[in-house]
């Protein structure tokens, strides 16, 4: 059995990489700024941060780590971490880069993602399309990628570049959405809601990160579900088969981008530059790759994904209201102003 130092494990992907590997009889150690909820003999948790040096070189000492699950990542979904997510991002991944080189670790598997881009593609996006991140979360996972490729003879660097992962429990703007379903409130689209959007779910992805430990070179993989139908078609299948009376609506785009755009800038809704330029857009990753080359396959689509992320809302609502001091995915986003106002009169 291994031992694998995991950052961000308590974090919504963590936890469930880490309750995954843990199963199998591995030790993982983690490193997060937050408490996880998940507890074991073989999940062992340092509070802190991946920008510290001399926690990360405590950690490192005191364990042969065999590789290093990178997953630690603020997000941009609030302003006021906007000055500190390009160090944590970048500065921390760095630092792992370095500790694992110090220490001999020659492996580290890194979760990027389709923030790499923020526009429409009318084709499958593969591996070789020239990144050109609108935001700077996107920035940060693209940074991180060449700061981890940069050093091939010393560490081999497994990137996935995913798109949103899926399970229950994954909240974060998503919240919204399941706020909207719960209240029976119309659900906005942008456009005429046939654009699609892949997501991928977290056991999927937990599957192909233990894959990526027999994969003897640094190397960047797509990955998602297959069979990625409309958000029109997504989120009519949650509402069928939820208790849900809620109704499609659609806007028109021009005007919903505007809108968007402006009541960001404005500091009263969450939706930022990479969600008002996307979320109207269609974005597919080709999978060929990761399928070939790991013999990997997706197990669920969109649809049951969001349902079941869904499901997870309604049955514990008040108490994922009352949560504190957990990561961004683990917690509801804040509407902000003007989705408020939008709900209302829904």
């Amino acid at each position: 059995m291994g031992t694998y130092l995991v950052t961000g494990g308590s974090g919504f992907f963590g936890q469930i990489m880490s309750r995954y590997m843990v199963g199998k009889g591995h030790t993982l150690v983690n490193i997060d700024l937050c408490d996880s909820e998940f507890k074991d003999e073989k999940f062992i948790c340092f509070k802190g941060d991946i920008r510290d040096k001399e926690l990360l070189e405590k950690i490192f000492s005191s364990y042969n780590f065999d590789a290093v699950f990178h997953f630690a990542a603020m997000l941009a979904h609030e302003r006021k971490m906007m000055k500190e997510l390009w160090t944590s991002n970048v500065d921390g991944t760095q630092n792992i880069l370095d500790m694992a080189i110090k220490h001999g670790v020659d492996k580290i598997i890194f979760t990027s993602s389709n923030c790499l881009w923020g526009k429409n593609f009318d084709y499958l996006v593969t591996e070789e399309e020239e990144p050109a991140p609108v935001e700077i979360y996107g920035r940060s996972k693209l940074e991180g990628e060449k700061i981890l490729l940069s050093a091939p003879d010393k560490v081999n660097a497994i990137i996935f570049r995913c798109p949103t992962i899926m399970d229950e429990g994954r909240l974060g703007l998503l919240a919204i959405l399941y706020e909207f379903v719960d209240d029976n409130k119309k659900l906005w689209l942008v456009g005429n809601g046939e654009n699609r959007y892949q997501f991928i779910y977290a056991k999927d992805l937990a599957r192909a990160c233990e894959l990526a430990l027999d994969h003897n070179k640094s190397d960047v993989f797509n990955i998602g579900s297959d069979d990625v139908k409309s958000f029109n078609y997504t989120y009519q299948y949650v509402v069928d088969h939820s208790t849900s009376k809620s109704k499609l609506a659609h806007f028109p785009p021009r005007f919903a981008k505007f809108m968007m755009k402006a009541c960001y800038h404005l500091g009263i809704s969450p939706l930022g530059v990479y969600q008002y330029n996307m979320i109207s857009s269609t974005f597919i990753f080709d999978t060929s790759k990761i399928k070939r080359e790991l013999g990997w396959e997706p197990t669920m689509k969109n649809e049951d994904m969001l349902l079941r992320s869904y499901e997870f809302y309604h049955k514990n609502r008040e108490e994922i209201h009352n949560r504190k001091d957990v990561s961004a995915h683990n917690r509801e986003a804040d509407m902000g102003l003007a989705i408020r106002v939008l709900k209302f009169f829904s």
